[in-house]
Formats: C-alpha cells, structure tokens, sequence
C-alpha cells in the first residue's frame, strides 16, 4: 500500500488548511484511514481516524475545530482543520489500517500555523 498525501503548508491562526491522502496498490481491504502529528521534540499522536463504517475518533485537543472525512472509492481520507492554532504546528501523517491488521504510513505533510 503506498500513502500519497498533499495539502500541507503555512496557514495563519483562525485560518483553514485541508489535507488529502490518498491510498494506492493492489490487494489490500481498508479498515480505517487517519492522520497522526508529530511536533518537533514530541512523541506521534492521533488527530483523527475513521473506520470504513464511519466511525470517528478525534483527540480532545482538536474535537470541533478539525473534521476528518473519506471517500471510500477513492480510498482518500481528508482533514479538515479549521481555526488552527500555533499548538497545530507539526507534520502530519496519513495512516491506513487494513483488515488483515497491517498498518501502513505516509511521508508526511509539514504544517506550520503562524499566530
């Protein structure tokens, strides 16, 4: 499974960014699709996952602001982030999950919130 994901960059406090990423290769059964952050000196985290059944988790600390989506034929999941804060500052990797329990990571998309 290979992970593409776009859409990272600078955007201002209060602002809006939305990240894609998209999975590609043969053979695999999605079972959800999320992204995870990194900031520098911190350990990786959730932001938001969803199952192929819609379920959602989100961390507390971005619940109502970022909203995650998917598009189950395109097997691309989306973030949302409205309102960032400086605090959002990280690089953010997509993450799949398939049925037969194999994880799988993007490269990473830099996102950087200006105060």
């Amino acid at each position: 499974v290979q992970l593409q994901a776009s859409g990272g960059g600078l955007v201002q406090a209060g602002g809006s960014l939305r990240l894609s990423c998209a999975a590609s290769g043969n053979g695999f059964s999605i079972a959800a699709m999320g992204w995870y952050r990194q900031a520098p000196g911190k350990q990786r985290e959730l932001v938001a996952t969803m199952s192929t059944g819609g379920n959602t988790i989100y961390a507390d600390t971005v619940k109502g602001r970022f909203t995650i989506s998917r598009d189950n034929a395109k097997n691309t999941v989306y973030l949302q982030m409205n309102s960032p804060k400086p605090e959002d500052t990280a690089v953010y990797y997509c993450n799949v999950r398939t049925l037969g329990l194999y994880t799988y990571w993007g490269q990473g998309t830099q996102v950087t919130v200006s105060s």
